[in-house]
């Protein structure tokens, strides 16, 4: 294995906090591989690169040699994680939660390696818990102590509702911990209290304690907003590689190095090479986006798919002969309406490309409206919202261009 200080630079790397840190050298030390666990509760069935940010650094630890444990909380799921939430999390079925997890496990083998990874399910351990064992574990935890988390004081103090089996999540998650013998858990920068009441049970049930390792959350593709879906601000794993290319190519400049760093493959000195180009000027943002959409695509859909989708960008480009000064707008207003479809017509003033939605069914009507270079055809004024992604260009004539970020 690699000394303490080379495995640390790379562990480091797209951090941000390890506690404690001085643990993790001594644990390093040892010479031995870790059990790094990360947990996940399959509560979508599809994943982005928010969610393949913990997926990247437990690669990493594969590769210095390290063992990764992937807990399926398919007994967690049922309460749902109450981190950064300001109400109550609807419940979901077993029948969800396991329909999910097939999905989940199939897209996070795209990124670790299924050779090194022990995938354990925490129902299989939290299911069967009684009584006197639930009892057991509560008693370890205090309630001023769950309180002070910063999800559940702001709910506390504005007087918003907090369910009484909220509280038991951080309880079984440290548990998770304490079954698998984890040496180091890892999550989200939101998840620090769960990732710290694991080393106190470990703690208080006389096991060396687990050390805490946060990710930062992924901005989305609008540069500002955490990636999510509900934003409409995000890359999908199973985006297919033309939608995934580009939509990376419409992320904003400053938000480049930060995707290197928690999305590519490349190794940590050549993000750090990326890191001090932006920061002394000599960075071309374009050339290194197209080079980090190919990488990711490559990732995802296999080598080689990254350079047939950025071929596919430049015809589509040069096809639409798109304007460089084309004004941007936000995803958020492709809105769909009752019937699950976006009203183009008035997509079409908001996007500042006519004056009402009636000259936009005009627009529409005369066979004058593209979008991404394909003809709309005349009384389409519903339309399949898959139509539109960060990065989509809609236009009418050769003048009247918009596009979505």
């Amino acid at each position: 294995m690699l000394s303490v200080d080379e495995q640390l630079k790379v562990i480091l790397s797209g951090t941000m906090q390890v506690v404690p840190l001085e643990e993790l050298k001594k644990k390093l030390a040892k010479g031995e591989p870790l059990n790094i666990k990360l947990g996940v509760d399959p509560t979508s069935p599809d994943l982005h690169l928010g969610h393949a940010v913990p997926l990247r650094k437990m690669r990493q630890f594969q590769d210095l040699g390290h063992h990764v444990t992937l807990i399926i909380g398919n007994g967690t799921a049922l309460i749902g994680d109450p981190s950064g939430r300001d109400s109550t999390r609807p419940p979901l079925t077993e029948e969800q939660v396991e329909a999910n997890a097939k999905t989940y496990v199939a897209q996070a083998m795209k990124v670790l390696d299924p050779q090194k990874t022990t995938i354990v399910h925490n129902g299989d351990w939290l299911k069967p818990l009684d009584l006197s064992k639930m009892l057991e574990l509560m008693s370890q935890f205090n309630v001023a102590r769950i309180l002070e988390r910063e999800d559940f004081h702001n709910r506390y103090t504005n007087g918003l509702s907090i369910s009484l089996h909220e509280f038991i999540y951080p309880v079984l998650q440290a548990y998770d911990s304490v079954v698998i013998k984890a040496d180091l858990e890892m999550g989200g920068n939101d998840q620090i209290f769960n990732l710290l009441a694991g080393r106190d049970l470990m703690r208080s049930m006389d096991m060396e304690p687990q050390v805490a390792l946060t990710v930062p959350l992924l901005v989305g593709l609008d540069g500002h907003k955490k990636m999510s879906k509900s934003y409409k601000n995000y890359v999908g794993l199973t985006d297919a590689p033309n939608d995934m290319y580009g939509k990376l190519m419409s992320i904003a400049d400053e938000i480049v190095p930060m995707y290197f760093r928690l999305c590519s493959t490349l190794p940590v000195d050549e993000v750090d090479a990326i890191d001090k180009a932006f920061e002394d000027g000599t960075a071309d943002p374009y050339k290194l986006k197209r080079q980090l959409a190919r990488n990711i695509v490559d990732l995802y859909h296999g080598e080689g798919e990254g350079q047939k989708a950025e071929d596919a960008f430049d015809a589509q480009f040069k096809k639409n002969e798109v304007p460089d000064d084309v004004k941007e707008f936000p995803m958020s207003l492709v809105v769909t309406n009752d019937e699950g479809k976006v009203y183009l017509a008035k997509l079409l003033a908001d996007l500042e490309i006519c004056k009402s939605a009636g000259e936009g069914r005009r627009l529409i009507d005369g066979g004058g409206v593209k979008v991404n270079g394909e003809p709309v055809a005349p009384k389409s004024y519903n339309v399949d919202p898959a139509l539109f992604s960060a990065g989509t260009t809609v236009q009418s004539g050769k003048k009247r261009w918009a596009k979505l970020v």
